[in-house]
This record gives structure tokens, sequence and C-alpha cells, in this order.
């Protein structure tokens, strides 16, 4: 491994890129590109969504949530309707059979997790739950603040710190 293996940015970025790589072959057999599901579980959580908020929340052109909304809405997955305040936009909204199909998504996506965690124990998995989630908490914090600003040395060496130590030293008690 090198240097940058050990970091733990890259660490997060390759565990959830392995995650969705076996995920998608796993959900393949369903008919499902990554674009597909990754959609269907946005509007599972945000039902009437605009093909605009789509495009954000899946990081993609407005054009291809269109295009992506175009093909599922031909499978029967989803439905378009206008908005009530707003004619010029539409809502989507996923069909009683997308439902079901996230069903088993969701259940697939569990057990592609519980996997990636057998050989951790219930309270490293609590603990590792735990930290991520104050991470994110933090890491959304900065996505709303203002523009970054530049890191001065001693943060610098302190964050160099942080990266050297071993990762069980963080999420272990």
């Amino acid at each position: 491994m090198t240097k940058e293996d050990d970091n733990i940015g890259v660490m997060i970025s390759d565990v959830a890129r392995l995650m969705r790589t076996v995920f998608d072959r796993r959900v393949r057999d369903l008919g499902l590109t990554r674009a597909q599901w990754l959609l269907l579980t946005r509007l599972h959580r945000r039902p009437g969504a605009s093909q605009s908020d789509l495009a954000d929340m899946m990081e993609i052109e407005k054009a291809s949530a269109g295009r992506l909304v175009d093909r599922l809405e031909v499978k029967g997955w989803v439905v378009r309707r206008a908005d009530k305040g707003d004619r010029r936009v539409n809502r989507v909204y996923l069909t009683p059979e997308a439902e079901r199909v996230h069903k088993r998504i969701w259940r697939i996506a569990e057990a592609t997790v519980d996997d990636a965690l057998t050989g951790l124990a219930p309270r490293e998995v609590a603990q590792l739950g735990r930290l991520l989630g104050r991470v994110k908490q933090r890491v959304a914090g900065l996505a709303e603040a203002a523009p970054a600003r530049q890191v001065g040395a001693k943060s610098q060496r302190k964050s160099a710190r942080r990266r050297s130590r071993p990762l069980e030293a963080e999420v272990m008690p």
C-alpha cells in the first residue's frame, strides 16, 4: 500500500466505491443500472422531487436526469405530475411497482453492508456508525459554510498527525 492509500479520505472513498461495485453486481439481475437504482432511492426518500432536484441529488446534468426519468417512465416505475404552483415544473413520483423494486433493492443494500462489516464486533460496528455520523455532520456543515479558507500551518500539522495514526486507534475505544 502507498502512503496515499493510508489516507482516511482515500479509504472512505475506496470502501464506498467497492460497496457500490458489489451492489451493482447484485442488482444487475433486476435489470437496473447504477443511475436507475440511485434515482429510485432518491425518489423514495424525496417523493415529488423535481427533475432539477434529482439532477442535483445525483450530481448529473439536468438533461441526463430527464432522460433517466424518461427511461424509468417507459418501464412504468415513475410518473411525472405538474407542480400545482408552477406548471413548468414536473414532480416525479415512484409507482407502486417501483416501490416494490425499491424494497428488493433495500434488502440487497442491507445484505451488502452486512457482508462488508462481517468480521467486526457489534460494538465496533456501532462505534464506526457513530464516528462516521459525526464526520458526516461536520462535513455537511463545511459544505454549507462559506467558501473554503486557506488551511493554516498549525491546522496542517494537526491534520497530518491525525492521518498518520493507525485506523485502529480511530475506531477502538
